[in-house]
C-alpha cells in the first residue's frame, strides 16, 4: 500500500532526532504550537523570500530559491517543524536585505531575527576560512579547521537551530554537485567530511550524517567510491532478497516465542564499508555487516531472550560476539552484537537492543532526557520531567560534553587521517590547550582562556559580577576562587551586594586571574578608586580656600571654567595631585587693583569738556577723578556703577561685577551713581576702552595666530595676551580695545568658529 505525504511527515516527526525536537521546542519557547499557524508561517516566509531569491545565485553556482526549497525539504524529511523550515527562507533572504535583522524581527519576531543573525555570522566565518582547507599540505589547515569546530560549538550554544540549518544547507549543496555532475571543490568536500559529518553524528542526526559522509567520500576519492558502489550494485537484488527472507524468518521466530520485536534491515553505507575495509585490511567479501539486521525489543531481559533465539536459528561465530549491555562503551553505547551464518553459510551481523538504547545510539546528544521510567530516573539517570528551561539546560550540557569529546578526538587521535596531521606529525595535539568551555547554571556555554578561574568567569559574564565575586560553586561544590576551571564544568558565582575586587587578585603568584581582560578590569577599578580619592582631596582643598576668602557662594563649575578646566572634577584632580597651585585660584578671587598710569588716556576728569570728549559722568559732582576697574573692564554701553576709593578717585565697575556687588554690600555709603558721557581725544577720534576676552581651547600649533586674525579682521587692537596650557587645554586672556562693547557678541561668534576653541566669553 502506498504511503501518503502526510503519513511520511508523521513518520518523520516520530523518528526525528531528540536534538531536532529540542530545537523545535526552543523555537516555540516551550509552548505547544498550532499546526495551521505553523503552516501559515511557513507559507508567509517563503512568499517573503521568493522575490528576494528569484534569479539569484550563491557562490556555489546554486539557484538561491532552489537551494532554500531543498534545505526546507531536508528538514521536513527528518521531521523538523514547519516553523524551522520557515527559518530557512528568512536566513537566505537576509543575504539580500540592507538591515535583515530589523526587517525580519518586524515581520516575524525576535526569535527568527536572532536566528538570522547567528546563522549569517557562522556562514561568513566558514566562507572566510574555507580556502585554508584547499591546501592539503598546509600544516596550519588543522588549526583552521578546529577553530571552526569551536565557533560552531559557540554558535550552537546561542541558538540550537543554527547548526542544524547549516548541516541541511551543506547536504543540499553536495546534492547539487552530485545531480549536476559538476566537480565539487575539494575544500568544500573536506570541510564536510571533517567537520559537518562528525557534527551531525554528535548531534544525533544520522539521516544527514551518512549522506554527508557518502557524498564527500564520492568527491574526495571517486575511484574507491565507484568500486564499492559497483560491488554493492552487482549483488543488490540478491542481497536485498536474502536479507528480507532472513528478516521475516527472525521476526516470525521471535513472535512464536512471544517476544514482541521490531526487526529491521540495517543499511550499510559506502563510506562506512570503505572505512572498515581500510581499517581492518579486509576485502569486500570479508565485510561481515554488509548484510545486517537490527532487533528492537522492550527491555534488557528481552534482549538476551532474542539473542538466545537467534543462536538457536543459526550458527554463531563466537569470535564476533560483543555484549555492550553488560560492558557499555565509554560513550554510553549499549547493544548486543553477534554474527551468524545463514543456511547458505553467508555471514549476517545482528544487533539487539531496547528502543531507549537504540535512540541513544542513533540520536546520541540530548536523547536521554526524552525518556523516563515509572517511579525512577530516566535513561542515563536523567528524568524527562521538569520545566522547559531545565530540559534545555540538560540538553545543552550533553551537547557540550559530546562536542568537547569530539574536539579531543580530532586534536589528539592517533589514527587521524593524513590530511589532518600537522607537519610535525602531532595530529593537532595541543591546539585546544589555549581555550576551555564552561557553563553557566542556565547552561550557556562560555569560552575562556585555559587555566581561567571562577573570577575570570565572573568578569566574562559582567564587570560588576566580577567586582562583587566572593565565592564560586563548581559543579555544585564550593571551591577556592583561584581553582583552575576545566572543560565542561558548571560554574555558579557567589556575590555580595556591595564591594570591589581585592589587590591579591593582581598578584600572579596567587593565581586568581589568568585572563588579561579580567586583569584590566581589576586595575581599572583600583585606578578609578584612586582617582576618586584624589578628586576628593582636591575638592576639600579648594573649598577650604573659598571659605578663607569668604567666597563660598562662588559656583565651582564657574571657577573651573575661568581657570581653563572642562569640569570642577578636572580642577580638583590636578589640585589633589599637587599639579596646580592654589595661588592661581587666589589670584582669580583677588585681582590686583588697577594702576592709574596704565589707564591714563581714559582716566579723565568727568568735566573735561575742553576737548569736547566722551568719558564718565559722576552724577551730582562737577569734577572727580575716575578710573575703569580692571576686574570687569567696563565699556559703553555697559550698565555701570561707581565706588569711591581711598585716594584714587571713583572706580568704575560694570553693574554685574561680583567685586562691585560685594563692596557695595560692605560699604553702601561709598557707592555713587555714574553714567557714560561724551569724550573724544585730541585728534577728534572716538575713545576706546580695554576689554578682557577669556578663551578656552584645545592647544594646537597656530592657535594664537588664528585667534589674532579674528581680532585683526574686526579692526580691534590687541594690547595684552596671557596664556596658560595644562594637559592639552589652553586658557587664554586677550585684552582688546573697543569703542562700543555691543560689538563683542559678533566677535565672540567669530572666535567660536576657530578650530579648537571651546568657549569664548567676556571676563
Amino acid at each position: 500500500m502506498k504511503t501518503t505525504g502526510l503519513e511520511r511527515g508523521a513518520e518523520a516527526r516520530n523518528a526525528m532526532s531528540p536534538i531536532l525536537a529540542l530545537a523545535d521546542e526552543v523555537a516555540a519557547g516551550g509552548q505547544p504550537q498550532d499546526a495551521a499557524a505553523e503552516q501559515d508561517r511557513l507559507h508567509r516566509a517563503r512568499a517573503f523570500a521568493l522575490p528576494l531569491l528569484t534569479g539569484r545565485q550563491f557562490d556555489t553556482g546554486e539557484d538561491a530559491m532552489t537551494h532554500a526549497d531543498g534545505v526546507a525539504r531536508i528538514l521536513s524529511d527528518i521531521g523538523a517543524a514547519p516553523s524551522m523550515q520557515a527559518a530557512v527562507y528568512l536566513v537566505y533572504a537576509g543575504d539580500f536585505l540592507t538591515d535583515p535583522e530589523t526587517v525580519v524581527e518586524q515581520a516575524f519576531g525576535p526569535s527568527y531575527a536572532r536566528l538570522v543573525t547567528y546563522t549569517r555570522k557562522l556562514v561568513k566565518l566558514q566562507r572566510n576560512a574555507r580556502d585554508a582547507l584547499a591546501d592539503e599540505t598546509d600544516a596550519e589547515v588543522l588549526a583552521e579547521q578546529l577553530e571552526r569546530v569551536r565557533k560552531m560549538l559557540l554558535a550552537f550554544s546561542h541558538d540550537l537551530r543554527v547548526v542544524l540549518l547549516r548541516l541541511a544547507s551543506r547536504l543540499q549543496t553536495l546534492r547539487h554537485y552530485a545531480a549536476s555532475r559538476q566537480p565539487c571543490p575539494r575544500a568544500l568536500a573536506r570541510e564536510t567530511q571533517q567537520i559537518f559529518a562528525p557534527l551531525a553524528n554528535r548531534l544525533g542526526i544520522w539521516q544527514i550524517k551518512w549522506e554527508l559522509e557518502d557524498l564527500s567520500f564520492r568527491f574526495l576519492q571517486p575511484e574507491p567510491y565507484k568500486q564499492i558502489a559497483r560491488w554493492l550494485d552487482e549483488k543488490r537484488v540478491e542481497r536485498e532478497a536474502g536479507i528480507e527472507r532472513v528478516r521475516q524468518q527472525l521476526a516470525d521466530a521471535l513472535a512464536a516465542q512471544g517476544l514482541p520485536a521490531q526487526v529491521q534491515g540495517r543499511p550499510k553505507h559506502i563510506y562506512s564499508i570503505w572505512k572498515k575495509m581500510r581499517g581492518k585490511g579486509l576485502d569486500f567479501s570479508q565485510v561481515l555487516d554488509v548484510r545486517a539486521l537490527r532487533v528492537l525489543v522492550a527491555d534488557v531481559p528481552a534482549c538476551y531472550a532474542a539473542l538466545s533465539r537467534v543462536h538457536e536459528l543459526w550458527l554463531a561465530m563466537p569470535e564476533e560476539f560483543d555484549d555492550y549491555i553488560a560492558r557499555p562503551k565509554p560513550n554510553g553505547y549499549q547493544s548486543l552484537h553477534t554474527v551468524v551464518l545463514d543456511a547458505d553459510q553467508r555471514p549476517i551481523e545482528i544487533q539487539i537492543r531496547t528502543r531507549a538504547m537504540h535512540d541513544h545510539a542513533e540520536s546520541g546528544v540530548a536523547a536521554h532526557w526524552a525518556y523516563k521510567e515509572a517511579g525512577t530516573k530516566g535513561y542515563a539517570g536523567v528524568s524527562a520531567a521538569g520545566d522547559f528551561e531545565s530540559r534545555v539546560a540538560q540538553a545543552r550540557r550533553a551537547v557540550l560534553q559530546q562536542l568537547l569529546a569530539w574536539e579531543r578526538e580530532l586534536a589528539g587521535a592517533d589514527d587521524a587521517p593524513a590530511s589532518l596531521v600537522a607537519a610535525d606529525g602531532s595530529a593537532g595535539k595541543g591546539l585546544f590547550e589555549d581555550r576551555i568551555y564552561v557553563l553557566t547554571p542556565q547552561a550557556t556555554i562560555m569560552e575562556l582562556p585555559a587555566g581561567a578561574t571562577a573570577i575570570d568567569f565572573a568578569y566574562h559574564l559582567h564587570t560588576e559580577l566580577g567586582h562583587r565575586c566572593r565565592g564560586a560553586k563548581i559543579d555544585g561544590a564550593l571551591q577556592p576562587l583561584n581553582t583552575p576551571l576545566r572543560n565542561g564544568q558548571t560554574v555558579e558565582i557567589v556575590t555580595v551586594k556591595e564591594g570591589g575586587p581585592s589587590m591579591d587578585w593582581l598578584n600572579p603568584q596567587l593565581g586568581f586571574l589568568q585572563s588579561q581582560r579580567s586583569k584590566a578590569k581589576v586595575r581599572a577599578w583600583f585606578n578609578a578608586r584612586a582617582q576618586q580619592e584624589t578628586i576628593a582631596r582636591g575638592r576639600e582643598a579648594v573649598e577650604k580656600l573659598l571659605q578663607r576668602e569668604g567666597r563660598t557662594a562662588f559656583r565651582l563649575d564657574d571657577l573651573a571654567t575661568q581657570l581653563g578646566f572642562r569640569t570642577a572634577d578636572a580642577l580638583f584632580e590636578v589640585v589633589g595631585k599637587d599639579e596646580f597651585s592654589l595661588r592661581n585660584i587666589e589670584q582669580l578671587l583677588r585681582p590686583p587693583e588697577p594702576v592709574a598710569v596704565d589707564e591714563a588716556p581714559l582716566l579723565k576728569r568727568s568735566r573735561s569738556q575742553a576737548s569736547g570728549g566722551r568719558g564718565v559722568l559722576v552724577v551730582g559732582i562737577d569734577s572727580l577723578l575716575t578710573q575703569l576697574a580692571h576686574c570687569c573692564r567696563p565699556a559703553p554701553p555697559d550698565r555701570i556703577g561707581g565706588y569711591v576709593t581711598r585716594g584714587r578717585g571713583v572706580s568704575i565697575h560694570r553693574a554685574d561685577c561680583i567685586n562691585y556687588r560685594e563692596m557695595a554690600q560692605r560699604s553702601p555709603e561709598r557707592v555713587i551713581p555714574v553714567a557714560w558721557g561724551e569724550f573724544r581725544n585730541a585728534k577728534g577720534d572716538s575713545a576706546v576702552y580695554p576689554v578682557d576676552i577669556a578663551i578656552t581651547a584645545q592647544d594646537r600649533q597656530g592657535l594664537l595666530r588664528d585667534i589674532s586674525e579674528v581680532f585683526a579682521k574686526e579692526k580691534m587692537n590687541v594690547t595684552g595676551v596671557h596664556t596658560q596650557t595644562l594637559r592639552g587645554t589652553a586658557a587664554m586672556t586677550f585684552t582688546i580695545e573697543v569703542s562700543d562693547a555691543s560689538r563683542l557678541a559678533h566677535v565672540m561668534s567669530q572666535l567660536g568658529q576657530v578650530k579648537g576653541v571651546q568657549h569664548a566669553r567676556r571676563r
